[in-house]
């Protein structure tokens, strides 16, 4: 049982990318934004805050890099909003996730990401 009571309040599934994969996200049942703009990134952000929603948002490189306080704050408080990212199409060979990082950390180093 959730200690909040909500467990009934399902997640929702977002994704906020490039226009290109926009309808594959669509058809596995994520709610999708084609080449948004930081604005609608931050107006989402925010309601879902207001609103103490879950969420689980996936993000394309143009969004995923941009100068968004909100996007910042969610990412630094974890919790009922989880953001990840996904390669560009063009870069898909030189992606590197924010949580690489950390998994390296987490096994001593001893992790090897390989690209096979």
């Amino acid at each position: 049982m959730d200690p909040h009571g909500d467990e009934a309040t399902p997640t929702r599934m977002l994704f906020m990318g490039e226009a290109a994969v926009t309808e594959g996200f669509r058809l596995i049942g994520f709610e999708t934004w084609a080449d948004p703009t930081q604005r609608i990134l931050d107006e989402l952000l925010e309601t879902l805050l207001d609103n103490r929603q879950k969420a689980f948002i996936i993000l394309g490189p143009a969004l995923a890099g941009c100068d968004s306080p909100l996007l910042k704050r969610v990412r630094a408080e974890g919790g009922h909003i989880v953001v990840t990212q996904i390669p560009s199409l063009a870069a898909a060979d030189n992606f590197q996730c924010e949580i690489d990082d950390r998994l390296q950390l987490l096994l001593g180093g001893a992790a090897q990401f390989s690209q096979e």
